[in-house]
């Protein structure tokens, strides 16, 4: 029972962080002028749904506080209360709230006593309730003053339907919680149980019959069924007698009450309204849609994803075995042709399960730029597009630090103030494009803003004030843009409660390079500037081409890779500064022997003899990685290398071959930076950009 209480909880928690989410995306569409009734209802719904299900576990913190944001939200849907923007802060504050109860009801955080204070004390005024802080208007005040402290005594005769047990819910919760409600007596009602031959195991026979004496009301009652009264058969019947103490123990007519037939319960019953079989008409009639989706744990997923890898790995290892044994049976070879077909299908499914469109991330970024832009006095709007992208759920998660650094980024030094941007001929307001979209098989997102772009002379001399250049290094565009990434570094004038530290940039490029990814960014002062964001689509299958460099093997991620050439000697050049570079259509490149950065012996030193494999890196750059052979195209497992071994420069992951080789998945982007470094460490003289 434990167990299945836990899952229940679980689940709850599921489906609040779902809840919660949903309703904040209409809260931030919420119109002030014009407030959406759909968006109203969707917002209501949201608090409903999870003040019901925490009243279930008896989480009463979280239960108390839903009750009075409820109330006022149902106000507001019902016209009785208008919003303006101070009420629409206290609603962004009143879901901070819940969700922060939420995260303590789950063991996440430990709250301070008066967390919910203020805003409970905003919404009371607001919209006074029983027992709330007065003011308000009229009605509210009235209510509020009503004497509500008066002992009654209900009859309560319940007794679930098979729907209600199809749906997952526990009549002993609901029993637990009327029992904390007052003084109570429960009695079980076993008449309806019929002869073991006609039992089925799925009906549900037993009902109960509770006196309880309260002082809260039947409407409060009422709203511990609230959850289930339409699938089950539910009375609430107050005792003539009004208040009164219990001179006749329940328990002594329990047992007449136990021969009770189900029909009897069911005459008793009062007949359902018209609004409840609504209700039921309508649940039945979304029975057919609910069952389209279904909730399905992360580990279950990740147990499959590993699978299909091990089923990738053998596969591969199956046609090694073919080709080793040379065997020329066509037969076979159409069915490991078959084989490697349907895994590939089987791959793409197992992947489209995990995968989640990027909404999930972006709609958290409205809020944070509303609120970062009133903070600021800034007028700045958010334009978002390809929400619904898809992309791997582990690299979603990832998403959400990075974005929300550079977000803050653009907001705080990207978008100037309005008088500053009137006298520069732009709107007062701001805009900032928050976009993500598939190409060649990545997903890339830039974040764009119309602001005052980087200041590449105060980058400049903030570089030169904690000694990283030189005063009189000669630096490209590019270069003092980058140094933006660089740990600690900023050019605020004073820290804020936004930014200032230096701590964000070299944070996002972390992050993003841990993923496999990629930042750019493209500046243009004055204007405005471009963060670019490439990560791949999942972190755990990629298409890559197999290459060998003396006795070893490396992989080479597909997207990367341009074009394999044997170059002929005359297009070789060799330069004293420069390295070596290839000559090919009017365009030279240089060369990266990869035998050389991982020291292997036996390889092909002279690239006329070898294998030119053209990658394309940031910013459309291209660099030639000189290979002995090319093996071919293959699909492989990524395994992390830092979870099993160590990072290694140059190197992205490793995966497992057909014939059971480790070998290494090479990162083009890191190969280009040891180029760089060594570029720049044989001439000191020269800039990183001259030495491609």
């Amino acid at each position: 029972m434990d167990d299945q209480l836990e899952d229940f909880k679980k689940t709850f928690f599921e489906e609040s962080a779902d809840l919660l989410g949903m309703a904040e995306m209409h809260l931030m569409d919420l119109s002030i002028t014009e407030p959406s009734a759909e968006s109203l209802g969707a917002i209501f719904r949201s608090v409903h749904s999870i003040k019901g299900g925490a009243g279930a576990f008896g989480m009463e913190r979280l239960v108390k506080f839903t009750h009075s944001f409820e109330s006022v939200l149902d106000a507001l849907r019902s016209g009785k209360i208008s919003i303006d923007k101070s009420r629409h802060d206290l609603l962004m504050k009143g879901f901070d709230v819940v969700s922060d109860l939420v995260r303590e009801a789950k063991g996440d955080v430990q709250l301070p006593a008066d967390r919910e204070a203020a805003v409970l004390a905003g919404l009371n005024d607001w919209w006074p309730q029983e027992g709330g802080h007065g003011g308000g208007n009229g009605a509210g005040a009235a209510k509020a003053a009503a004497p509500v402290k008066k002992i009654q005594k209900f009859i309560i005769r319940f007794k679930p339907l098979r729907t209600l047990y199809a749906k997952a819910n526990e009549p002993l919760l609901i029993l637990r919680q009327i029992k904390n409600l007052g003084n109570a007596i429960i009695a079980c009602t076993t008449g309806g149980i019929p002869t073991l031959d006609r039992f089925d195991p799925e009906e549900a026979y037993i009902g109960w019959i509770i006196q309880i004496e309260t002082d809260i009301g039947e409407a409060a009652l009422m709203e511990v069924f609230e959850f289930v009264d339409v699938d089950s058969e539910l009375s609430i019947q107050l005792q003539p007698d009004g208040p009164q103490t219990i001179d006749t123990p329940f328990a002594a007519s329990a047992p007449a009450i136990s021969q009770e037939t189900h029909q009897d319960v069911a005459k008793t019953t009062q007949a359902p309204s018209p609004a409840k079989e609504a209700v039921k008409e309508k649940e039945g009639g979304e029975k057919t849609a609910a069952v389209t989706s279904i909730r399905v744990d992360l580990d279950k997923i990740d147990r499959l994803v590993n699978m299909v890898g091990e089923i990738v790995i053998t596969q591969a290892m199956v046609a090694e075995q073919l080709k080793q044994l040379d065997i020329e049976n066509k037969n076979l070879m159409n069915g490991l042709e078959s084989m490697q077909q349907h895994t590939r299908e089987l791959q793409d499914s197992v992947m489209s399960i995990r995968a989640q469109p990027v909404k999930s991330v972006f709609q958290r970024m409205p809020r944070l730029v509303r609120e970062l832009a009133g903070t600021l006095n800034k007028d700045v709007r958010l334009v978002t597009s390809g929400e619904n992208t898809e992309v791997d759920k582990t690299v979603i998660e990832q998403l959400s630090d990075p974005l929300t650094h550079m977000i803050r980024n653009s907001v705080d030094h990207g978008i100037e103030m309005p008088d500053k941007r009137e006298a520069a001929g732009k709107p007062r307001e701001g805009t900032i494009l928050l976009s993500a979209e598939h190409r060649s098989g990545r997903i890339v997102i830039q974040i764009v803003d119309d602001g005052g772009g980087i200041n590449r002379e105060r980058v400049k001399q903030k570089c030169i004030e904690k000694g990283l250049i030189n005063p009189d290094a000669q630096l490209t565009d590019e270069e003092i843009d980058n140094f933006i990434f660089l740990p600690g570094f900023s050019t605020a004038e004073k820290i804020s409660n936004v930014s200032g530290r230096g701590v964000g940039m070299d944070v996002v490029k972390k992050n993003i390079q841990a993923l496999g990814g990629r930042v750019n960014v493209v500046n243009k002062p004055g204007l405005g500037s471009r963060f670019v964001l490439s990560l791949p689509l999942t972190l755990a299958v990629l298409d890559g081409m197999v290459v060998t460099v003396g006795q070893e093997r490396y992989v080479l991620p597909l997207t990367s890779i341009i074009e394999l050439l044997r170059p002929t000697p005359e297009m070789i050049s060799k330069l004293i500064t420069h390295g070596d570079l290839i000559h090919i259509r009017g365009e030279y490149i240089r060369l990266l022997y990869v035998h050389d950065v991982f020291n292997i012996r036996d390889a092909i030193t002279n690239p006329a003899d070898a294998l030119v494999v053209l990658v394309e890196v940031d910013g459309g750059q291209k660099v030639g990685l000189v290979v002995d052979e090319v093996i071919g195209q293959q699909q492989v497992v990524i395994k992390s290398l830092e979870s099993n071994y160590r990072q290694i420069e140059g190197v992205s992951a490793a995966t497992i071959l057909g014939d059971g080789r480790v070998a290494l998945i090479l990162d083009v982007i890191g190969l280009r930076q040891i180029l760089l470094d060594r570029a720049v460490t044989k001439n000191p003289a020269h800039t990183l950009e001259a030495a491609l």
